[in-house]
């Protein structure tokens, strides 16, 4: 394949990916706002549910990134029944663990709340909202492995119809619930679990319909693709649970500094996850295509895709880093205090340096995602995230919040050479198909 054909088969999975990424957050931030106008303890109600509920969710991602590249590398090796067994046990393993994850959390919602320091003014709304929220667990990790089981088939687009219809419809429901039918912030959550609901069956109709899921014929044979798939969530779930440690290390020491730092830490890290969004659609683009040619056994074809994955990594951290630096100022007007903004604009120039390294490095994520060299990734996220903690609690660097930010771009250096290293050893593993 010309480079061209390859930059548009990489697009032709990115954009789709990118849509279906930014959607979730930004309608969020519209049901959000219609929360804001029921009062503060609601709005700070449905803030304490939303951290509790990304926390409670954060480690069954893997049902997505594992059932990717599992599927990706079946395909490639022209297996689509095993193709199908993966999305399969994906799809199962997410009914049991949505299952599992509602009665625990029904059982410890006035724990969970109370242990996140609610008052009582906000721990009633947020027990209500968070009760109901739960019940759709089951149906938020069928998306999860809906997402996983289209992306290893190289569709984004189904994905991001879905969910485009999916947060649509939440939109529509949500002034319903909230403001016309009286519930208030249980509305809200009454309004999401619906829509959730409708994006399960809309996901299990659409595998069902495209024959790419097979239904479990009993509990024994179900059980090696299940312990497969726990094994690489394992892994992922260990990797993910690093690097939010990393992440938490630092916004404790910008808390320690003061109030001012903590604000403007938040406003950057939102900042800074732009880039990573844009970067994360590329390497979903490397778990698919780099999954199948190495399913198929073509080495070659694997270090041609990376490659041009790579290259696309580079030219969004250059551009957003030309962004980063332009736009400071105009960061500098939207945050109101004038000390929380000061420190925003010294902190964005580290984040401006760090993205021709950083956005490479998240598509390097997803090319190990696709060789299934998760022992790598967790090495990678590993050694960097303990360079940045060191760092951070060892190092005058913990005492500023640039500093701090200097940690984090020493931590991605960190995962860069790391991965440099693992890579040949990664690809040597493919077979070779004769």
């Amino acid at each position: 394949m010309t480079t061209q054909g390859l930059d548009r088969s990489i697009l032709k999975l990115a954009i789709p990916a990118l849509g279906a990424l930014a959607i979730d957050p930004l309608l969020t931030l519209v049901d959000t706002g219609f929360v804001a106008r029921l009062g503060v303890p609601q709005l700070a109600a449905l803030g304490v549910d939303s951290a509790i509920l990304g926390f409670a969710f954060f480690g069954f991602n893997f049902l997505a990134y594992a059932t990717t590249p599992l599927v990706a590398q079946a395909l490639g090796r022209g297996d689509t029944a095993m193709a199908r067994r993966w999305v399969g046990g994906a799809l199962l393993l997410a009914v049991v663990l949505g299952i599992v994850a509602t009665l625990v959390i029904e059982l410890l919602v006035p724990w969970i709340v109370g242990v996140m320091g609610a008052t009582e003014e906000v721990a009633g709304p947020a027990v209500a909202y968070l009760r109901i929220r739960v019940v759709a667990a089951p149906a938020v990790l069928i998306v999860v492995a809906g997402h996983g089981a289209f992306r290893g088939h190289q569709d984004t687009r189904t994905p991001l119809i879905v969910a485009a219809g999916v947060n649509g419809l939440n939109l529509v429901l949500a002034p319903i619930f909230i403001f016309a039918m009286g519930l208030g912030v249980e509305g809200a959550g009454i309004a999401t679990v619906i829509a959730q609901v409708v994006g399960a069956v809309w996901f299990l109709r659409l595998i069902r319909e495209r024959r790419l899921a097979d239904r479990p014929r009993g509990f024994r044979e179900s059980v090696p693709t299940i312990l497969a798939l726990g094994k690489s969530g394992a892994l992922i779930t260990l990797r993910t649970g690093v690097l939010l440690f990393a992440f938490m290390v630092a916004a404790a020491a910008a808390t320690r500094i003061g109030p001012e730092s903590i604000a403007a830490h938040q406003v950057v890290l939102q900042v800074w996850l732009v880039a990573a969004m844009i970067a994360d659609a590329f390497a979903i683009a490397g778990q698919a295509m780099v999954g199948a040619a190495a399913g198929f056994g073509d080495r070659e074809r694997v270090s041609e895709v990376s490659r041009r994955l790579l290259a696309w990594g580079l030219a969004v951290g250059v551009v957003m880093a030309g962004l980063y630096a332009i736009g400071a100022p105009v960061l500098k007007s939207l945050v109101g205090s004038a000390a929380v903004a000061g420190l925003v604009v010294a902190t964005i120039p580290v984040v401006a340096w760090m993205m021709p390294v950083a956005s490479p490095l998240f598509v390097a994520d997803g090319i190990f995602f696709g060789l299934l060299a998760l022992g790598s990734i967790v090495a990678s996220t590993a050694t960097g995230a303990m360079l940045a903690i060191g760092l951070i609690l060892l190092t005058p660097l913990g005492q500023s919040l640039d500093g701090i930010w200097w940690a984090i771009a020493a931590m991605l250096v960190a995962r860069s050479v790391v991965f440099l290293f693992a890579y040949r050893r990664a690809v040597s593993v493919v077979a070779v198909r004769s």
